[in-house]
């Protein structure tokens, strides 16, 4: 009878049952907010709807560099697990020969070492032939023991080899779910502002877009929140500078579409763009916004020169390169293109000048 008892269930503790519970609640809060149902809550107000979409691709494009930089563990995990691979790979083969090489070896000496050396010296026709056939036996025998030497280290080694191999396995796939957990995070971000951006107006629409910068590839029109004055043509590449070439690069990428974890050439994020740029001018810039601040010379904001890279928010989440009077090229977001738009049109955390 005990046999069909249900088991007894675990009770949960104060702080999962809290963890769960605040999450309940935050998640309920946020669709009651803003998800509801078809028809806008006539109490949430059209700049309400605008700051939580600001928020939500704030927190994509912040997802966005994460994924960027677990995109480059993940990949330098792999190359480093298929290098150890191979090495394991040419060692097994090595090691293999060697083993062939002794068991010919000892076949060899079963099928002929059925005398003792006393009594094979006591029946030798020659002795001087015994003692020369001996010293060669002595030689082979030494050579043996480096053999079997050499295939225990070979062993060893090798094993060494596949533990590291599987300890890199390991870190590859807690990268490989890092990705998918940041690709999830990007995705549901991205498509509840895009619900959230569908309840406005098209005027509303349209203001949106001017103010945030997303609205077209060239600077926002005259009078429109956040324009500014004309942007300067590029400068021309063929005064040798790095950073005019960069600089070409960027005003040639104007109007590619922004797709998050992208490099190019047919569309960037924000990093993607400002690294292409500077590669195709000789300079290697790595590939997140965060590691790309550090990356040259700090420079402060009264010195900006065309090519500086130029961040923006708390986190430094959003990167643009600076042309020159006051104006960036950037990839601003998900539904946007590469465009330009005012250096002062998003909160400042710093620039620098790629070596």
């Amino acid at each position: 009878m005990a046999s069909h008892r249900k088991p007894r269930q675990r009770p949960l503790s104060s702080g999962t049952v809290r963890t769960a519970a605040t999450l309940a609640l935050a998640g309920a809060a946020t669709a009651t907010a803003f998800e509801g149902t078809s028809h806008a809550d006539p109490r949430t107000t059209a700049a309400q709807v605008k700051a939580e979409v600001d928020r939500l691709y704030g927190d994509a494009e912040a997802a966005t560099e994460r994924y960027n930089g677990a995109k480059v563990k993940a990949d330098e995990a792999e190359r480093a697990l298929t290098g150890l691979r191979d090495e394991a790979a040419r060692k097994e083969d090595r090691l293999n020969t060697a083993r062939r090489s002794l068991g010919a070896l000892a076949a060899t000496q079963y099928r002929s070492g059925g005398l003792g050396p006393a009594l094979q010296l006591a029946m030798a026709t020659d002795p001087q032939d015994y003692l020369e056939r001996a010293s060669l036996l002595t030689r082979a025998g030494d050579r043996t023991a480096a053999d079997v030497a050499s295939v225990r280290r070979g062993l060893d080694e090798v094993g060494q080899l596949r533990a590291r191999a599987a300890g890199q396995l390991a870190d590859l796939r807690a990268r490989q779910d890092e990705l998918a957990g940041q690709k999830a995070l990007i995705e549901d971000r991205l498509a509840t502002a895009r619900r959230l951006l569908a309840r406005l107006t098209a005027e509303e629409r349209a203001a949106y877009e001017a103010r945030s910068g997303t609205g077209g590839t060239g600077p926002a029109p005259a009078g429109a929140p956040g324009a500014a004055a004309p942007a300067p043509a590029p400068p021309a590449p063929s005064d040798g500078s790095r950073a005019a070439r960069a600089v070409a690069f960027a005003y040639a990428a104007i109007g590619k579409p922004y797709v998050w974890g992208a490099t190019g050439p047919g569309s960037y994020d924000c990093s993607g763009l400002t690294q292409a740029a500077w590669k195709s001018a000789g300079v290697s810039l790595p590939r997140t916004t965060y590691t790309q601040i550090n990356a040259g010379q700090r420079v402060t904001r009264d010195r900006l020169a065309p090519g500086d890279l130029v961040f923006f928010y708390a986190g430094v989440t959003h990167v643009g390169m600076y042309v020159g009077n006051g104006q960036m090229i950037h990839a601003p977001r998900p539904g946007s293109t590469v465009r330009l738009a005012p250096v002062d049109s998003m909160p400042w955390a710093g620039a620098s000048r790629p070596a």
